[in-house]
């Protein structure tokens, strides 16, 4: 497996060009007063199928051959890279089958199925996503597209951070989202060719901390998955292609909890009036619990996605 490099992010953003969003970067003026410093929004929870994973999918299946295009794609996700990967299909005409976990939102089942894949359920606590996959692939000679750990994959997920550079001139920090680094590899291959000075941030739900682990051991850590109301970070491990550009990179991980990820939702609900999904508070939450070291800085963060059931939101917001 070859390691993608910041000129596969160049040409990913070719390929995504004119079919993903250029999403827009907010910023609130409420925040930076409460906070003390700039904070930049890049607003992937606007990205088509509500999330930043349909830059990665349609970047990996744009570059299928026509047999590839024929046989189809598997993929497995808890919801975001699911829709990313149906949708690209979708637009692509290419057959998809998606992993699933029983307990994926309903909202997110219900737009993969709506974009044309087909869905196959699975338990994330006691099966092997990662196994059926591939046994699934093989037996029907099927292309598998693994929701971060993949060279177009993560090239894909770096023209957000990319299009996030090129609009805000000089970045200090930037946080961002960390469940299996797809997202935060790309970011780090952008922000060391376009902003080496900037420090980027990997976030993660307290109960699933495996790279903050992994970071300090020098080496991948497997962990059970995590019981965090961040779904799109309830992974157990980083990946082989993710750590080693992540452990090059990356400034820090750090960790916040779901309490903090609530008071993140209520604010963008409240005071910016956009709706983020529990993992795509991911950075705001940890720029919140650091706010004392980020005084008169410039800060960027990834909002990753906006995709949750109304009823879930509402209890959440409320509890």
């Amino acid at each position: 497996m070859r390691l993608p490099t910041y000129q596969d992010v160049q040409d990913a953003a070719q390929h995504i060009q004119g079919v993903a969003h250029r999403t827009p970067v907010l910023t609130s003026r409420t925040l930076n007063e409460r906070l003390g410093c700039e904070v930049f929004f890049k607003c992937e929870n606007l990205q088509r199928v509500g999330a930043f994973k349909f830059r990665g999918a349609f970047n990996a299946l744009s570059k299928f051959t026509k047999e590839q295009k024929q046989n189809g794609v598997i993929a497995f996700s808890s919801g975001n890279h699911a829709q990313g990967i149906a949708l690209a299909a979708q637009i692509l005409n290419i057959p998809a089958i998606i992993l699933m976990p029983q307990d994926a939102p309903k909202t997110k089942v219900e737009a993969t199925q709506g974009y044309g894949a087909t869905v196959i359920f699975y338990d994330r606590y006691t099966q092997n996503r990662e196994q059926i996959g591939q046994q699934i692939a093989q037996e029907k000679s099927m292309t598998l597209i693994p929701s971060y750990d993949h060279a177009d994959v993560i090239a894909g997920q770096g023209t957000a951070a990319k299009e996030l550079f090129e609009e805000v001139a000089q970045l200090d920090y930037l946080f961002v989202g960390l469940g299996g680094g797809g997202l935060l590899a790309g970011t780090l291959l952008s922000a060391h060719a376009l902003q080496p000075d900037c420090q980027v941030f990997g976030v993660e739900p307290q109960a699933g901390n495996d790279g903050q682990q992994s970071l300090k051991q020098g080496k991948i850590i497997h962990i059970d998955t995590p019981q965090t109301i961040a779904d799109g970070a309830q992974v157990q491990h980083l990946g082989e292609l993710t750590f080693p550009i992540i452990q090059t990179h990356v400034q820090a991980i750090d960790t916040v909890s779901d309490d903090e990820l609530k008071d993140a939702m209520r604010f963008f609900a409240e005071c910016m009036k956009i709706v983020v999904e529990p993992t795509g508070c991911l950075g705001l939450a940890a720029i919140i619990k650091n706010k004392a070291k980020l005084q008169g800085k410039r800060v960027g963060c990834m909002i990753t996605g906006g995709n949750i059931d109304l009823v879930r939101y509402a209890t959440l917001l409320a509890s």
